[in-house]
C-alpha cells in the first residue's frame, strides 16, 4: 500500500499567536492519525513559483490514513484554532509504492 503525505506550503503568517495554537492542537490530532513529521519549518530555499516560507512534510502510512487525521474532529479543531492566522495550501499526496 502506498505511504500518503500532507504538504504544507505557508504563503504568510499573520498571526504568530494563532500559529501556536494551531501547532498545540495539531501535533497531537496528527500522531494519534499516525502521522510521522518528516520536516517542519527550518530552511527553506525557494524556487520559480515557491514562497521561502515555512514547509511542512509528514508522512502516513496510507493516503486514506492521511485523509482521514485531515478529516477528524481533533484536527479540524485545529483548523479552527488557525482561523485566518495564516495562509497556507495543504496538499495531501499519495506515494509511489
Amino acid at each position: 500500500m502506498a505511504k500518503g503525505y500532507w504538504v504544507s506550503a505557508y504563503r504568510s503568517i499573520s498571526d504568530p499567536a494563532k500559529l501556536a495554537a494551531y501547532g498545540k492542537l495539531a501535533g497531537p490530532a496528527i500522531t494519534v492519525g499516525g502521522g510521522r513529521f518528516l520536516a517542519r519549518g527550518g530552511a527553506v530555499t525557494a524556487h520559480e513559483a515557491g514562497i521561502a516560507e515555512r514547509t511542512v512534510l509528514i508522512e502516513f502510512d496510507s493516503y486514506e490514513a492521511a485523509n482521514a487525521t485531515h478529516d477528524s474532529e481533533a484536527y479540524q479543531a485545529a483548523v479552527a484554532a488557525l482561523d485566518g492566522g495564516a495562509e497556507r495550501d495543504l496538499r495531501i499526496i499519495e506515494g509511489v509504492e
